[in-house]
């Protein structure tokens, strides 16, 4: 490479880190506000280092609500949903992509069109089945749904599927292997890439959901850590290091996961491009 391409590349990681370094910015505001002493939260000029370092913040966090008891809870819906939303979407985006049936299509786009709908209008006629099934108060509301598929899950993986060539299935076919074998023994270990995308939307999307948990659930015996963190400002509101600190702590999981998984996230949302 010459001395003008070196010169490119060399600028372009620079605007690219500055970027980044722009994007982290408020992660590093909301942890130095937690270890920063009252007097200097609202200091202006603003203090960008803490000095002392108010460490006792975190521990008062984590004991004046809850807290593990919330992560518990939180972890459970994320297990349901993460478990769900792959298996209940993979069979049904697999359908869609490697199966001939008539109608196909016909569904496929049914099935697109249901996310034009916001999640506001269909809020009061959901609320309403979950009374009359009697599951308002418990957890089912937001771990059974998951196991009935998702419209963007099942679009991403039948996006993804298209991408695996037709000869893998027919060859399958005529070897005698039939849909559910050819779904698990030859599909989806190739779609690992897909099915990993579609995972982590869903633990991200359970993990800060605060609609959910607000509407369904009343005992605080089965809050999530959106609610709890909500209580904690309802109770501890002047107190900004102390809730900066659990605002941290709810927001790690998502940094260190995206940061070890941002390779396969970005690779399995590139590889979903349309295929027919």
């Amino acid at each position: 490479m010459n001395q003008a391409g070196r010169g490119k590349t060399f600028g372009i990681h620079l605007l690219l880190g500055g970027i980044g370094l722009l994007f982290l910015f408020p992660f590093y505001w909301l942890v130095s506000t937690a270890l920063k002493p009252d007097t200097q939260i609202f200091q202006m000029p603003p203090a960008w280092f803490p000095h002392p370092l108010m460490w006792e913040n975190y521990p008062k966090a984590l004991t004046d609500i809850p807290f593990f008891l919330y992560t518990l809870n939180t972890l459970k819906i994320c297990a349901c949903s993460v478990c769900g939303t792959v298996m209940a979407s993979s069979l049904v985006a697999y359908s869609l992509a490697k199966i001939r049936w008539p109608g196909r299509n016909l569904v496929f786009y049914s099935l697109i069109a249901t996310m034009i709908l916001p999640a506001q209008v269909t809020m009061i006629p959901t609320f309403m089945i979950y009374k009359w099934l009697g599951w308002i108060g418990t957890m089912l509301p937001l771990t059974v749904p998951p196991f009935l598929g998702g419209a963007f899950s099942i679009f991403l993986l039948r996006q993804f599927f298209m991408t695996i060539p037709n000869e893998l299935s027919d060859a399958a076919r005529i070897d005698g292997c039939d849909e559910l074998g050819i779904y698990w023994r030859i599909v989806m270990p190739l779609a690992k890439t897909g099915l990993v995308t579609v995972g982590l939307f869903a633990f991200i999307g359970s993990w800060n959901d605060f609609l959910g948990p607000l509407l369904y659930l009343n005992d605080e015996r089965t809050y999530t850590l959106s609610i709890g963190l909500q209580k904690f400002v309802s109770q501890h509101g002047a107190e900004w290091g102390k809730l900066m600190a659990a605002s941290s702590l709810m927001a790690f999981p998502i940094v260190v996961i995206f940061f070890f998984a941002q390779r396969v996230f970005v690779q399995g949302v590139v590889l979903t491009g349309s295929k027919e």
